[in-house]
């Protein structure tokens, strides 16, 4: 079975779901801790998970109503049980949405099945998650298109902006880790030794690549997306805007859709190394992406912001002069209205 029948099967899941209230938003959600248990199997980090949890034990309870009581424990515990960090933040605050205990046992059932063993089997797992998470940024009502930047413009903007290994990248408004994910893509099918070493390895898995994101929901699906593609990247649960910000510097570059609007209430952000604080978010992401970039030459970054946004007076003005006076500004490319929000909203 592909990955994208596999992807349809278990989107049309929800379906099922759909008249025990739950959204695709929370099926993607709840989707994510039931995949990662039956993952961890499959890919042989099982000793991540406590052993009353494991995925054999969850699938042997014939019984639907203990099964559901198991898995209600495990989300409230698992958190605090497993020593593993990543599993720690998936499951940070974790919930079911699920009501009734005869969807979760269709959920488990309809998972186990399928065949994750096959030759090209992370890859498989990979596109399966990317399909899911594709689908679900197209239910405009779910509200989840903020989170998904689609992948043919990431693609593109990647391969313009090149990235080299051994260099570090960042989005400092990650989503669901799109944009690393397909910066980390372009370099495999570049280059046929991606690993020369052990040394390699580690910094391509673990430095390479990083982020920051506010909303618990999407950082969750990041971790989750990052792990099936072979990263264990720094995804910081967070606010660019804030004091954590400061940390990420000195990039080769950055990759990023920062969200539109301005902060609740115009509030401006709480970081004290901007320039020119404005209650418009992207102006303030801007300046901290051309500021988080090091000096030494060659650093660079592709941005993708509201038509607007540098043509404003005031505020808008000046960090246009700013990012001019610190940048060689290459391209402004105007994007097809519509392609994140409402038509008429042009990027």
């Amino acid at each position: 079975m592909s990955a994208e029948e596999i992807a349809n099967k278990l989107w049309g899941l929800c379906n099922v779901l759909r008249d025990d209230g739950v959204t695709y938003h929370q099926y993607l959600n709840e989707l994510t801790y039931i995949l990662f248990l039956r993952l961890s199997e499959t890919k042989g980090f099982e000793k991540d998970i406590p052993e009353e949890y494991h995925w054999s034990a969850l699938k042997g309870i014939t019984d639907n109503v203990t099964l559901f009581d198991t898995y209600r424990e495990l989300l409230a515990t698992i958190s605090t049980k497993s020593a593993n960090a990543a599993v720690q933040e998936i499951y940070t605050n974790a919930s079911t949405t699920l009501r009734k205990p005869v969807n979760l046992k269709t959920l488990i059932t309809t998972i186990d099945a399928i065949n994750w063993f096959d030759e090209h089997e992370q890859d498989k797992i990979a596109t399966i998650y990317e399909e899911l998470l594709e689908k679900n940024a197209g239910e405009k009502k779910s509200g989840a298109g903020q989170y998904f930047t689609p992948r043919p413009l990431i693609n593109v903007m990647v391969e313009l902006i090149a990235p080299r290994l051994g260099e570090r990248w960042n989005d400092p408004a990650a989503g669901t880790f799109g944009f690393m994910i397909a910066a980390d893509q372009y370099l495999r099918n570049k280059h046929d030794n991606y690993f020369d070493s052990a040394a390699d390895r580690t910094f391509q898995e673990n430095e390479a690549f990083s982020g920051c994101e506010l909303v618990q929901d999407a950082h969750r699906l990041a971790l989750m997306n990052a792990k099936l593609h072979g990263l264990e990247s720094r995804i910081e649960l967070g606010d660019t805007l804030s004091e954590l910000g400061k940390t990420f510097r000195d990039f080769d570059g950055v990759l990023a859709n920062p969200p539109f609007g301005t902060k609740q209430g115009g509030e401006r952000p709480s970081r004290d190394d901007l320039t020119y604080l404005s209650g418009n978010k992207q102006l303030n992401f801007l300046q901290h992406i051309y500021r988080s970039l090091h000096k030494k030459g060659g650093a660079r970054a592709a941005v993708v912001l509201p038509d607007n946004a540098l043509f404003e007076d005031g505020d808008g003005r000046k960090i246009r002069r700013d990012l001019m006076d610190k940048c060689n500004l290459h391209t402004i490319l105007r994007l097809p209205t519509g392609i994140f929000y409402a038509a008429g909203v042009s990027s």
